[in-house]
């Protein structure tokens, strides 16, 4: 299938990296044509909020995102750059797309854990403040760990500056907090309104981004 050519968001083709099968790309195809009726298609964040509301089978996703400081194309100049994205969780470094980029994806379970465990502090927490001197120009995207974004918004303040901040957690618990301080920062961030949010619509919200990305190279 063709994809969008640069600048057309409102057309009716478009490309899904993931789809690898023809099965797949049809189901991929009438979930989009749905959300983008529903949704609307007349801005890049609307590509975001359509793909976000797919993730969770929930049209009101799309009302509860919000964007800060043109997220969108911030995000496609970081992966221009080929800078690195940093995930909190195993799920969300699973599941983002590695074709239409060549940023290196990382986890922050994977650093800090003696720093985890002389703090106290959760292991996602204590990998962001280990990573603190690679998350300049990052983009970092967290579908998971109130606590990982609440470290990585007093990086922010003490200075730090990353590209993009996905910023998505789910919960009862610094949830909904974690996410409206992120918003205060003077950094690009897409994140949600609440306690909803969650892996699948960090992933979401960053594969779309990829995806864009992938048809202007087209």
């Amino acid at each position: 299938m063709a994809s969008s050519p640069r600048g057309d968001i409102t057309g009716s083709t478009y490309i899904d990296l993931g789809a690898t099968t023809p099965e797949a790309l049809a189901i991929s195809t009438r979930s989009r044509e749905f959300a983008r009726r529903e949704i609307g298609n007349a801005t890049l964040e609307d590509r975001v909020r359509q793909r976000c509301a797919i993730a969770v089978g929930d049209l009101a996703m799309a009302e509860l995102l919000r964007f800060r400081l043109d997220p969108v194309e911030a995000g496609l100049a970081a992966l221009d750059a080929g800078a690195p994205i940093v995930a909190d969780i195993r799920m969300v470094e699973v599941g983002l797309q590695k074709r239409g980029h060549a940023s290196p994806v990382l986890c922050a379970l994977d650093y800090g854990a003696d720093r985890a465990v002389v703090g106290g502090i959760t292991r996602t927490s204590a990998g962001f403040l280990a990573l603190d001197a690679r998350l300049e120009g990052a983009i970092i995207v967290i579908g998971n760990a109130p606590s990982a974004l609440l470290a990585l918004c007093g990086l922010i303040e003490n200075g730090c500056r990353p590209a993009l901040v996905v910023g998505t957690p789910v919960g009862f618990v610094n949830a909904s907090e974690s996410k409206a301080l992120l918003r205060t920062l003077e950094v690009p961030s897409i994140s949600n309104e609440g306690t909803r949010g969650g892996t699948p619509v960090a992933v979401a919200a960053m594969n779309e981004i990829i995806t864009i990305r992938a048809e202007r190279q087209v």
